[in-house]
């Protein structure tokens, strides 16, 4: 604040306006509210204030209204690293169930859902893969688990895998954990389930990651009985590369791999960042598929499920679809609702999939973070010429079964740099109060002490004009009461009557008057006395 100048204006009090305006640090208000009479420059200064304070409102309005709308920009970095965790590698036959491993339960219970065979056809199909029809006498088991049929009939990694290495390391089917997908029994390299330490890779290139040598086995391949949707024309492996956070949706996603050739899977990971409502509409809410959502939530509620993820939501959200309108789940689908029975698949779970899958009935937003793996993918043929006589003679297999069930498989990074998209703010609550501040000092000269100067002087307006009207009328009620108070004791004196007594001494005026500052009545009772 300026200090005050002058004899008159430091009459004034502070509630003043003029003094106000003559100590305000605002540009302007001196001259608009300072002494002297109304004049063309005084009305001239009040039209600068009132315009550029308007200007400035309105610039204000329009940089809130800006940084409501909630606007973000995405950033794109490459960054180095000296280490990378493997991802994890999902591997799928084409073939869902062995031939050999199919019996006349199986096809009792399962033909009609799975293969699309009558019961008038299951004697033909068994010579079809070569063996013997039903007993004479044959009864069905009573009850029937999917999930129990893909684990013993589905293609086993124990006669699949020939040959496996990381890193230039020996590796096995101990490496890989078993998990059920819509294609069936299908086998995760570095999963990290149950605890389990993740692979990491300290150089990029071939050699330096994972090398698979894999035996499709197409004589356990089914015979192709009908034309449906369900019904495979290829041969080979399907393999999806995934971060360890979210499923295997191979069925969708898996990449195909052909026997007689040598595959190359060249990876680069990439880092999503994505903002939370309401800049973006991310979610890091884990899921529950026992949960059934109201429709308020469409996310549901947090457990104790895996982290989010996009496919892992997509999941979900297809298990709850199937148990809402099937009364069970399909064997991949997690939940604690229990397995469709094959007839269930037929009627029930594979229709209301594949049509929740046509119209995407399943609104599930980006998670917060994640991970995802570009992939170049590049092939040549195998074995040579010259290869196929050594290999027919380590596989014990001959050179026309490896040139059409043997494939290789080499997944690895192309370097050790990764990629990260984040989306970021694009206006935060610094930049609106910086665009604020600069508005009000460039219009109206002010500054934030200047709002604190205003809001003092609203307080000394208060604090004189308001609560001093209350002050100033408690005094005069009080000089009013005091002289009702004089006036009628004089008129009880004069009523006294003179007792007969004898001479008694007069009251001292400063007795009546300590009588009357206690109270009326007592003032009244030591007159009369």
């Amino acid at each position: 604040m300026k200090p005050t100048s002058g004899p008159e204006e430091a009459r004034r009090p502070a509630s003043d306006i003029r003094v106000f305006a003559s100590n305000c640090s605002m540009h302007g208000v001196g001259h608009v509210f300072g002494p002297g009479s109304l004049s063309l420059r005084r009305g001239m200064w009040a039209a600068a204030v009132v315009l550029s304070v308007v200007t400035f409102l309105y610039q204000v309005a329009g940089r809130v209204r800006y940084y409501r709308e909630y606007h973000h920009q995405t950033a794109l970095d490459e960054r180095e690293s000296h280490q990378l965790i493997f991802p994890a590698v999902t591997l799928c036959n084409i073939n869902p169930l062995r031939r050999s491993r199919l019996t006349p339960n199986d096809l009792h219970w399962a033909g009609a859902a799975l293969l699309g065979l009558d019961p008038a056809e299951h004697a033909t199909f068994l010579h079809a893969l070569g063996r013997p029809p039903a007993p004479p006498g044959f009864m069905p088991s009573p009850t029937f688990d999917m999930a129990q049929l893909y684990d013993r009939a589905g293609h086993s990694l124990d006669d699949m895998l020939l040959d496996c290495r990381f890193r230039g390391e020996p590796c096995g089917p101990e490496n890989f954990t078993m998990v059920f997908t819509r294609m069936g029994k299908c086998y995760t390299f570095n999963s990290g389930t149950d605890g389990a330490e993740l692979l990491t890779t300290i150089r990029g290139g071939i050699g330096n990651g994972l090398d698979l040598m894999l035996d499709v086995q197409q004589e356990e391949y089914l015979p192709v009985w009908k034309d449906d949707d369900e019904t495979p024309f290829e041969v080979g492996i399907k393999v999806q590369i995934h971060s360890q956070e979210e499923p295997p949706i191979i069925d969708q996603l898996g990449l195909g791999v052909s026997p007689g050739f040598q595959t190359f899977i060249s990876c680069q990971q990439q880092q999503l960042s994505f903002l939370p409502p309401p800049w973006g509409d991310c979610s890091s809410v884990s899921l529950n598929p026992n949960y059934e959502p109201e429709p308020s939530d469409p996310l549901g509620s947090p457990s104790s499920s895996p982290p989010y993820s996009l496919m892992g939501c997509r999941l979900v959200c297809e298990t709850r679809y199937v148990a809402r309108k099937c009364g069970c789940r399909m064997m991949y689908m997690p939940g604690g609702a229990p397995v469709c029975s094959p007839q269930q698949y037929k009627d029930c779970a594979h229709p209301a999939i594949d049509a929740m899958l046509h119209k995407d009935g399943c609104a599930c937003p980006n998670p917060c973070a994640s991970t995802r793996y570009a992939k170049e993918l590049s092939m040549v043929r195998m074995p040579s010429r010259s290869a196929a006589r050594f290999l027919s003679r380590k596989l014990n297999r001959s050179e026309a079964y490896i040139a059409e069930n043997v494939l290789a498989l080499e997944v690895f990074f192309e370097a050790l740099n990764y990629e990260t998209v984040e989306q970021k703010k694009a206006y935060e609550m610094s930049e609106l109060l910086g665009d604020i501040g600069g508005q009000m000092g460039l219009f109206i000269g002010a500054s934030l002490l200047t709002i604190l100067e205003i809001l003092d002087y609203l307080c000394e307006v208060f604090q004189d004009k308001v609560l001093g009207y209350f002050w100033n009328r408690r005094p005069s009620q009080r000089h009013s009461s005091t002289n009702l108070l004089q006036e009628g004791l004089g008129s009880h004196r004069t009523q006294v009557p003179q007792l007969s007594l004898g001479p008694r001494p007069p009251t001292p005026p400063c007795a009546v008057t300590k009588t009357l500052s206690a109270s009326h009545r007592t003032c009244y009772l030591v007159t009369q006395l």
